[in-house]
């Protein structure tokens, strides 16, 4: 070793002393990014059969072939489940026993709900045929459409999140949004027949509330508008942050949508570039008119008022 590699190793480690909050040294054992994406990858074999797949799937092997991911599933998520509960306790003092069989049990509960994400992601899949008329069919879908992995790895980690699974939910939801470009918080609640059409920049916060048939173009924001703080000036978290949008609502490209206490109702469509930051009532169209939002009833075409002033959350 020559004496400049000798200085660098030497200003690392006192940088490693130095430079606290970003080392994980002699503290217990992290889940892997690597193993969770290739959960991931897993599991959207397991909800699309054949679709994820370099070989064709012979219907008399299904039952072998479902078999072993499932306990390629179970073995990875188990280990990875383990080390967060593990994790959790080193930070909150707490020690528990038996975390292994914990983390087998919510594995098993995790996965006993994937036939009911199959049968979600199903009306995802009719969504985006129904929604976009550049779709020739499903395989086209399923194979070419980014919201359909983004959407299958959301479900998969709201599932896991609501098992109050720690961390690995959100890396699952970061390697789909690094993969399609779509950022959907996993504590986001996303009712059926969902579509987001084209997809790249669409950002869903956690505490959103979704409803079915509702579609979003590339550009959506669903955030928050602004973050309470403590008498300590530290962020408050847990709040309610982020909108609800009701049923059969459209959103178009590069809206933003703010606010816990803003509600998007029902059969409500949000134009282009809207900024809005208060609620309307169903079936509102919502435009811009120069720097003017204009709202009316899609339905009767008089012009209506937001409901109640912006709220602070």
């Amino acid at each position: 070793m020559d004496c400049a590699q000798r200085r660098i190793i030497d200003s690392l480690l006192d940088s490693y002393q130095r430079v606290g909050g970003i080392n994980r040294i002699d503290s217990g054992n992290l889940p892997s990014k690597r193993a969770i994406t290739d959960v991931c990858v897993k599991l959207l074999q397991v909800l699309f059969p054949g679709y994820h797949d370099e070989e064709p799937i012979p219907a008399d092997e299904l039952e072998m072939i479902t078999g072993e991911r499932i306990a390629i599933l179970v073995e990875s998520l188990q280990a990875e489940v383990a080390k967060t509960l593990r994790l959790r306790d080193d930070e909150t003092g707490e020690h528990h026993t038996g975390l292994d069989q914990q983390a087998r049990e919510l594995v098993c509960e995790f996965l006993g709900q994937l036939p009911r994400l199959r049968e979600l992601l199903q009306t995802d899949v009719e969504a985006a045929y129904e929604g976009d008329p550049a779709a020739k069919n499903f395989d086209e879908i399923i194979l070419a459409y980014p919201c359909i992995e983004a959407i299958a790895i959301q479900r998969s980690a709201h599932c896991l999140y609501g098992l109050d699974v720690p961390l690995i939910p959100r890396i699952m939801t970061e390697y789909a949004h690094n993969l399609t470009g779509i950022d959907i918080h996993p504590g986001a609640t996303i009712g059926s027949h969902f579509f987001i059409d084209h997809g790249t920049g669409v950002v869903v916060g956690e505490t959103c509330v979704i409803g079915n048939h509702v579609k979003l173009y590339h550009g959506v924001t669903l955030g928050a508008r602004n973050f309470p703080k403590d008498e300590n000036g530290r962020i408050v978290k847990g709040n309610k942050r982020h909108p609800n949008v009701e049923d059969h609502v459209v959103i178009y490209p590069h809206a933003t949508v703010l606010g816990g206490k803003t509600t998007i109702g029902a059969r409500s469509t949000i134009g282009a570039n809207v900024f809005l930051r208060e609620s309307v009532p169903p079936d509102s169209f919502v435009t811009n008119v120069g720097e003017q939002l204009s709202l009316f009833n899609k339905v009767t075409g008089e012009a209506v008022e937001p409901i109640g002033e912006p709220g602070d959350s």
